[in-house]
């Protein structure tokens, strides 16, 4: 069934009850829903327009879950929806990789985003530097399958260094490595 404004399929049916010749049936599209129920008008339909206005907002809502979803830890490999199904999340990365979506759920349950408590006393470091250290193991990889043998013995030092606590996080500058900020990328893409 079509829109009665436009030629769009109509996915709203409206049926008023408040005409003295009868009801009213409406049949529309969800643009001109929203134009309809966004009109002031003092009426008793007024109270299935909020309802309808609701369900809009609710379909929004879904499809900003659905996108975030989507998203995947390039360190780990899970997804928010794995995150969402079981409450854990893969590692410690997934704090960068999911952050806008992770914000309002600790600032509901916790009341705050920072932590404040005891730290373990085997903390790897930071999440940048777990990315870090697994972009350049994957990177070894690919250079023995390559058979760079000596570009693989450099990357090997270099884990070695970080870990060890030689070299810090800033001053590792690898040409292959991405800037910080791309966090989101992939590094099996590489």
């Amino acid at each position: 069934m079509k829109c009665n404004r436009c030629e769009k399929p109509a996915t709203f049916h409206i049926t008023e009850l408040t005409e003295p010749e009868g009801p009213k049936v409406l049949h529309l599209c969800e643009e001109h829903a929203r134009e309809f129920l966004a009109t002031d008008s003092v009426s008793p339909s007024s109270a299935i327009s909020s309802v309808l206005a609701k369900q809009l907002k609710m379909e929004k809502v879904a499809e900003e879950i659905e996108a975030a979803d989507k998203k995947t830890c390039p360190v780990c490999g899970i997804t928010f929806a794995e995150f969402r199904k079981g409450g854990r999340l893969g590692c410690a990365y997934d704090y960068v990789a999911f952050e806008d979506d992770l914000e309002p759920l600790l600032v509901n349950i916790h009341n705050a985003l920072g932590h404040s408590g005891k730290v373990p006393k085997n903390l790897r470091g930071s999440p940048e530097r777990q990315r870090q250290l697994a972009q350049l193991r994957e990177q070894m990889k690919v250079a023995v399958k390559k058979e760079e043998y000596e570009k693989a013995s450099g990357l090997r030092d270099q884990i070695a260094a970080i870990e060890a606590g030689h070299i810090s996080e800033e001053e590792t500058t690898d040409e292959e490595s991405p800037p910080s900020d791309s966090f989101q990328s992939n590094p099996h893409d590489e």
